[in-house]
C-alpha cells in the first residue's frame, strides 16, 4: 500500500520539495549535537533546540490542514496561512495537502533525532524502549493542551532540581508517560504531567509501572497480554552493520550499490544526489538498479523462487514510524549517511529468502518451519511468519495403549524479530545462538529478547 497519495505527489516530489531538502544540513547538524553531548547541560540545550523546530514545522503543518479544510468547504485559506513553497497551485486543494504532508515527514524526521537521544540516555539498554513505546503515538506537540505543564516541569527539574529530564513529545519511541527523570541515585523514573492536578489518570499511571516492573522486576510489559515478558539473552549483540556503512560510501559515488550479506541476505542501497549527479535517466536507473540486484540475489543464493518467497525491509519512509526501530542517528555511520537515510536521500533495502532462512536453523538442528504464505503482500505487524518447534526428547511420557508423548512447545517468530535481523544486519551465529538461547530457557508465553552490550554498537 502506498504511503502517498497517488493522485497528488510521488516519492520524487517530496525529496524534491525545498524545505524538504533544507531539512538535511539540520538534521546533519542536530546529530552531531547530540554525539557531542557530554554534560547534562548540553541534553537539554538539544531538546531545546528539536522543541524550537518541531514546534515551527507542527505550527505550520497544522496550518496546511487547516487551509486543506477551508478549500474543501468552498473558502479561501486564511491571509496568514503559510505560503506553499512547492511551486504548485494554490487554488489546488492537492497542493495544501502536499505541504501538510511534508510537514508531517520533516515532523517524524526531528523525532527521529528525539529517538537517539532516548536511546542514548537509556544506555541503549533497549528494554526501556521495548517497555515505553507500548501505546499509540501521542500525535503533535503543538496546540497540546498540557504542553505548558510538561515544559515547566522539563526546566524545574533541570534548573531548579539539577537532574536530566528528557521530554517524550520529543520522540516517537517513547509513548508512555510525559518526561523521563534520571538523578544520581535511582533508576529512571517516568512520570504523568497532569495540567490539574486533582485530575487522575489511572489507567497512565498504571501502564508506567507496568513499564517500570518489566523492565527492574521482570513483570510483564504493558498491556492485556500478561504472557509477554521481556527476556535477557545474556549474550553480545554482533553485526554486519560495517557492510551497510561500506555500501552507502559506495552507492555515494555511484549511485547504486547491492551486495550480498552473510546469512542468504542482500543488500541494495541508492543514494539520489549521486544518482542525481551522473545525470542517469529513469530508464538507465532502472536497468542500472536491476543488473545490480539481480547479482546481488544470485551471490547470496536467494535468487530462485523470489516472487513468492523473498521478504524484505527498507528504510523508505520509514523513520519515527516503528517505534521497536532502532533510529538511524544512532547508527555507527557519518551524521550526513545518517541524515540521508532518516531523509530517503539514501534507501537501504535488505532482503531475504524465507525457506532459505528456515535452512539455515535446520542445519543448526532446529525444527524450524516457514509458515508465511507465498506471495508478495507486505509483512504486516504482528504476523507469524516462522515456527521452531522444541521437544522434550528426555522427558517422554508412556500412555495406555502403547502410546508415548513428548512434551513441546512451539517458538513463532514475528515480524519485529526479522526485522531485527534484517535491518540491524545481525550475525548469523548471533540470531541462531538467540533463538536457541531462548528455546533452552523454556521460557513460557510470549518473550522480547534482547542482547547485551549494544552500547558496544550504537552511537
Amino acid at each position: 500500500m502506498s504511503l502517498f497519495h497517488a493522485d497528488c505527489y510521488s516519492p520524487d516530489d517530496m525529496v524534491m520539495h525545498p524545505r524538504h531538502r533544507a531539512m538535511q544540513p539540520v538534521l546533519v547538524q542536530l546529530i552531531q549535537q547530540l554525539r557531542d553531548c557530554g554534560t547534562v547541560e548540553a541534553g537539554v540545550e538539544l531538546q531545546r533546540a528539536l522543541l524550537t523546530r518541531l514546534l515551527d514545522v507542527e505550527k505550520d503543518r497544522w496550518e496546511f490542514k487547516h487551509a486543506a479544510t477551508r478549500m474543501r468547504k468552498g473558502k479561501q485559506p486564511l491571509a496568514e496561512a503559510p505560503e506553499p513553497q512547492s511551486g504548485r497551485d494554490p487554488s489546488d486543494i492537492a497542493t495544501w495537502r502536499f505541504e501538510h504532508d511534508v510537514c508531517e515527514r520533516l515532523a517524524r524526521q526531528l523525532r527521529s533525532v528525539g529517538d537517539a537521544l532516548a536511546w542514548r540516555v537509556f544506555g541503549f539498554h533497549r528494554p526501556f524502549i521495548l517497555a515505553l513505546c507500548r501505546n499509540q503515538s501521542p500525535g503533535p506537540m503543538y496546540g497540546k493542551a498540557g504542553l505548558p505543564a510538561e515544559l515547566e516541569h522539563f526546566e524545574r527539574a533541570c534548573k531548579e532540581e539539577g537532574t536530566f529530564a528528557l521530554l517524550h513529545d520529543l520522540t516517537n519511541c517513547l509513548r508512555i508517560g510525559d518526561i523521563t527523570v534520571w538523578d544520581s541515585v535511582h533508576p529512571p523514573r517516568t512520570e504523568e504531567i497532569k495540567t490539574n492536578p486533582k485530575n487522575s489518570r489511572s489507567a497512565q499511571l498504571r501502564r508506567i509501572n507496568q513499564a517500570r516492573a518489566a523492565v527492574l522486576d521482570g513483570g510483564p510489559l504493558p498491556g492485556d497480554n500478561a504472557s509477554e515478558l521481556l527476556y535477557d539473552l545474556d549474550l553480545p549483540l554482533r553485526t554486519h552493520l560495517d557492510v551497510l556503512r561500506n555500501a552507502l560510501d559506495r552507492a555515494a559515488t555511484d549511485g547504486i550499490y547491492a551486495t550480498p550479506v552473510l546469512g542468504s541476505r542482500a543488500l541494495f542501497v541508492v543514494d539520489q544526489y549521486a544518482c542525481a549527479e551522473q545525470g542517469m535517466s529513469a530508464e538507465q536507473f532502472n536497468e542500472r538498479y536491476q543488473h545490480a540486484v539481480d547479482g546481488a540475489l544470485q551471490r547470496a543464493g536467494i535468487a530462485a523462487g523470489r516472487e513468492d518467497y523473498n521478504i524484505h525491509v527498507t528504510s523508505l519512509d520509514s523513520t519515527a514510524r516503528d517505534p521497536l526501530r532502532v533510529p538511524w542517528a544512532n547508527y555507527p555511520l557519518h551524521p550526513v549517511a545518517c541524515a540521508r537515510l532518516i531523509g530517503d536521500y539514501a534507501v537501504a533495502t535488505v532482503e531475504t529468502s524465507g525457506p532459505i532462512l528456515t535452512r539455515l536453523l535446520q542445519a543448526t538442528g532446529m525444527d524450524a518451519r516457514w509458515v508465511r504464505p507465498p506471495g508478495k503482500a507486505d509483512l504486516q505487524p504482528g504476523e507469524v511468519i516462522m515456527e521452531i518447534h522444541h521437544q522434550e526428547r528426555l522427558r517422554s511420557v508412556a500412555l495406555p495403549g502403547g502410546l508415548t508423548m513428548t512434551p513441546g512447545w512451539t517458538l513463532q517468530m514475528r515480524r519485529s524479530e526479522l526485522d531485527r535481523y534484517l535491518m540491524e544486519l545481525l550475525q548469523p551465529g548471533t540470531w541462531v545462538a538467540g533463538i536457541n538461547h531462548v528455546l533452552a530457557a523454556r521460557q513460557a508465553g510470549q518473550p522480547w529478547p534482547h542482547y547485551r552490550n549494544e552500547h558496544e554498537i550504537w552511537v
